[in-house]
């Protein structure tokens, strides 16, 4: 068996190989993606509204989008996981973890650098997240009990860091910007051309590779359904925080972090669909034993996504540490790592392994993000908060299942 063949069960070239099917074809079950993501996205905004009428509003949109940033970066990072089959439990602590030591390090009496200290959090994170794919890979323990093991250790440490109940302020205006700063209106507009026409030349040299190539490509009307997409959510969302959302003073544009959101996501996107290392990412996931016959390093492919992974957490802690201008021993890691399964697995990555996409977690994030934004804005119990994830996130599950059955009967 070649490489070939291995990395072939990536999710582009797993599905059927007739490249003539149809736009209704190509989207049949499993196959559909951000599409179902999109559709629900839509009732959920539509139910809210009814009940709410100020859930559309510009004001709650930006906040929305902001708010979602730290589930679609955890959900970014736990991709990496799942798409081998393993899962990361630690990723909300390890990311709790990162704020604080950047935090610790900007505070006197040590004053780094934002820089530094953001570069030194980064560090630490990805290094946790390395030791855990070692253990895992060269040990052969499960990720389940490996990563819980890292979350009571990251726990640990940040209560050692911060004491039982202490808060630390950020003192650093750049920091605290990351997540609460915002572009000019017309900087924003820039760069939303500059990305679309970016995701449109890349996407159309992609799938039209794809068609000659003989691989299972979409149809011609589906890149274009996709650059549609992406435009008019690009306007879309320029638009919105475009709007003055201020007070006492005007207040307009797109916030930072939603360009370091678009960063990461591209980046990872990259990585993931556009390297060999991506590839051997989900040939582990779809068939290790097969992968690993082929010539795969499934150990050094497994340490370096789990690294990736606490890196990745390690920018959500930042942006979750600069949201609140502080880092506090009170944080959730618990309920964190929980959206962060749920925003992967709700966006389409399965559980299983092998199929998976970083666009997954940003797409869940923000599933995550509207529900709980409107059931704040409706005053309901966190009961029902829970309740409600429950339900979304076993109508995501139920769907990967099917989706499995669906392509295994193709």
């Amino acid at each position: 068996m070649t490489r070939l063949e291995v990395t072939g069960a990536s999710p582009a070239s797993a599905r059927p190989a007739s490249s003539r099917r149809g736009f209704r074809a190509y989207l049949a079950p499993g196959e559909s993606g951000a599409l179902s993501v999109i559709i629900g996205l839509a009732v959920i905004g539509a139910i809210f509204q009814s009940l709410n009428s100020h859930f559309l509003s510009p004001v709650n949109l930006t906040d929305l989008l902001v708010q979602g940033a730290v589930f679609m970066l955890l959900g970014m990072g736990e991709v990496f996981a799942l798409l081998l089959g393993d899962i990361d439990l630690s990723i909300g602590f390890v990311s709790g973890l990162g704020g604080v030591v950047a935090a610790e390090l900007i505070a006197g009496p040590r004053n780094w650098p934002w820089w530094a200290a953001v570069a030194a959090a980064l560090a630490v994170t990805t290094a946790i997240g390395a030791l855990q794919g070692t253990l895992i890979s060269r040990l052969r323990l499960p990720s389940f009990v490996v990563t819980l093991a890292g979350l009571l250790a990251c726990e640990g440490m940040l209560l050692w860091i911060l004491g039982s109940g202490g808060t630390l302020p950020i003192p650093s205006n750049v920091v605290d910007d990351l997540a609460n700063g915002y572009l000019t209106p017309a900087a924003g507009w820039l760069l939303m051309v500059a990305f679309v026409v970016l995701f449109a030349a890349l996407t159309i040299r992609r799938d039209a590779d794809r068609r000659r190539g003989g691989a299972a490509g979409p149809p011609a009307s589906l890149t274009v359904a996709k650059i549609g997409v992406a435009a008019v959510a690009g306007v879309a969302v320029v638009t919105v925080c475009s709007i003055n959302r201020g007070v006492l003073s005007p207040v307009r544009g797109v916030p930072w972090v939603i360009l370091i959101v678009l960063g990461v996501l591209v980046t990872w996107s990259f990585l993931l669909n556009r390297t060999r290392f991506g590839r051997d990412v989900h040939a582990i996931g779809s068939n290790a034993e097969a992968a690993r016959r082929a010539g795969v390093s499934i150990a050094r492919i497994r340490t370096v996504a789990f690294a990736l992974a606490g890196l990745t957490a390690g920018v959500a802690g930042i942006i979750y540490a600069s949201e609140l201008r502080s880092v506090s021993s009170s944080i959730d890691g618990a309920t964190l790592v929980l959206y962060a399964v749920a925003a992967a697995v709700i966006g389409g990555t399965s559980l299983f392994g092998g199929r998976g996409k970083p666009l997954d977690g940003v797409l869940g994030g923000i599933v995550i993000a509207a529900i709980y934004n409107g059931i704040y804005l409706l005053g309901m119990s966190a009961a029902a908060q829970d309740l409600i994830f429950a339900l979304v996130l076993m109508a995501a599950v139920s769907a990967d299942a099917l989706a499995r059955r669906g392509r295994a009967r193709r």
